[in-house]
């Protein structure tokens, strides 16, 4: 079981491979070396003690997108973790669904969601288009795209290069792979492909064998920004340089403890506000905490640092918000 254990530590927060050469590697090739790996002390089993430490909690969900009876046009829903359910007022959109139990290569071992998925299968929309921004368990997870691919065979599937032939053989075929900077459009709206610092794994030997980024996606009518999970790099502000500054962006506030193992791959509160303001965003949503032990910080912490400093800092308080699981905001409000 020990042995299983730190297979799975390393597949899910290890950003060093001693096993084989990379592929893909971020704009200013930041990630953690294989010297700040040495200096910790077994970080995979010490790690993995720090997590079971860490109180499982959950926090409040709403009914309120479930309670509605039509949806209306232009809004954002949080399902959980990095998983929204967006209408960009042309199609309906969900970002990097998860509903599975378990992040994890195994549904009997690995991070156990603290809250249900908000929003179910039964209450999504007709999805229209699937973007994923990285392959690990908790932002790819199998069967919740096969399920997705199920309830609608026309949904389009937006993915980093080198995983199309992973989609492909599950038997999702309407997918399309994309570099940084390249883009799509899909009736009346633009999706292009972000770059931000992460990596890649799902196994032992396959380490930045794809790429990560976010997503930006524009139409006439709104332009939203999903970073998926990234360490605060200077990608934000080249986002902005080259798209602009969006109306609303998703940006991950969890999963950065221990710095000196997360620092490059996570970012903070305080890294995810300065993110907000590399973007230029009107409006940032908090999102990748509460619904997962993927770290060592308590689990409201996310939300009440961010809380804090956007109280000290004199920001509106819609500046950059978090939601409840199940709960909407209306682009236009």
């Amino acid at each position: 079981m020990k042995i299983l254990y730190l297979c799975l530590s390393l597949m899910i927060f290890s950003s060093c491979s001693i096993f084989e050469d990379e592929v893909f590697e971020n704009t200013d090739n930041n990630l953690m070396s294989e010297e700040d790996i040495i200096k910790e002390k077994s970080p995979p089993f010490s790690f993995f003690k720090a997590l079971q430490s860490v109180e499982r909690e959950e926090i409040e969900v709403s009914d309120e997108y479930n309670k509605l009876i039509t949806k209306p046009l232009g809004y954002a829903a949080w399902v959980g973790h990095s998983s929204f359910v967006i209408n960009n007022y042309d199609l309906n959109i969900i970002s990097d669904p998860m509903f599975s139990d378990r992040a994890s290569p195994f549904q009997f071992l690995g991070p156990k969601r603290l809250i249900e998925p908000a929003i179910g299968y039964k209450n999504l929309p007709k999805i229209n288009v699937v973007v994923i921004s990285h392959n690990h368990y908790d932002h790819l997870d199998l069967k919740s795209v096969k399920k997705l691919n199920k309830l609608n065979p026309d949904t389009i599937f937006l993915v980093p290069l080198k995983l199309k032939n992973w989609f492909l053989s599950k038997g999702i075929k309407n997918v399309y792979e994309f570099e940084w900077w390249e883009s799509k459009i899909i009736e009346n709206t633009t999706f292009t492909f972000v770059p931000v610092q992460h990596w890649s794994r799902r196994g032992l030997f396959d380490k930045n064998k794809s790429l990560w980024g976010g997503w930006w996606i524009e139409n006439s009518n709104i332009k939203l920004v999903h970073l998926g999970d990234t360490g605060y790099s200077k990608d934000f502000i080249e986002i902005n340089k080259r798209l602009g500054s969006p109306d609303v962006a998703f940006i991950p506030i969890g999963a950065y403890s221990p710095r000196r193992i997360m620092k490059k791959s996570h970012m903070n509160p305080r890294e995810a506000l300065d993110a907000a303001l590399d973007l230029g965003a009107k409006k940032s949503i908090g999102m990748h905490w509460g619904t997962f032990i993927l770290t060592t910080e308590p689990i409201r912490e996310p939300e009440v640092i961010l809380n804090d400093l956007i109280q000290k800092s004199n920001f509106q308080e819609d500046f950059f918000i978090t939601m409840k699981p199940g709960s909407i905001i209306k682009f236009n409000e």
